[in-house]
């Protein structure tokens, strides 16, 4: 931690295109990581678990919930309404571990609506004007 804090924070500024580029030009020499991995194209957060996982959970939300019953079951919830199929199933599976405890969530994981290109319905970074090239 006392290394990394004390490295210039002009080096770590991205003026590469590539993020995290100090870590991955620490793993270039020797045989670490293969280049492919090494020099990948970091995932979003929200979609770190694989793009065809976040495929699968709305898929199955789409089957699980029926047009116009979804949106009345989205009703029984004040605090942090779901407002996609996607966001009920979450919402659903947190109340049956949780019950009645959302509140102590204080809202959705979303990307910030005021940022440009960020005003979607969608927690999915891949829905985003500034995504990249992560999962081509």
């Amino acid at each position: 931690m006392k290394y990394v804090m004390s490295v210039d924070p002009e080096l770590k500024l991205n003026r590469y295109g590539k993020g995290k580029y100090l870590l991955r030009h620490a793993f270039e020499e020797g045989d670490y990581l293969p280049e492919e991995i090494l020099w990948r194209e970091k995932a979003a957060f929200s979609d770190a678990v694989g793009h065809s996982m976040v495929d699968y959970l709305k898929e199955y939300a789409e089957e699980v919930y029926k047009d116009g019953e979804w949106e009345k079951l989205c009703e029984k919830y004040t605090h942090a309404r779901p407002f996609t199929k996607e966001s009920l199933l979450y919402r659903e599976i947190f109340e049956k571990y949780y019950p009645g405890q959302s509140g102590m969530i204080k809202d959705f994981w979303m990307p910030n609506r005021e940022w440009e290109g960020c005003d979607v319905d969608d927690p999915s970074a891949r829905v985003l004007s500034n995504y990249g090239d992560s999962g081509k």
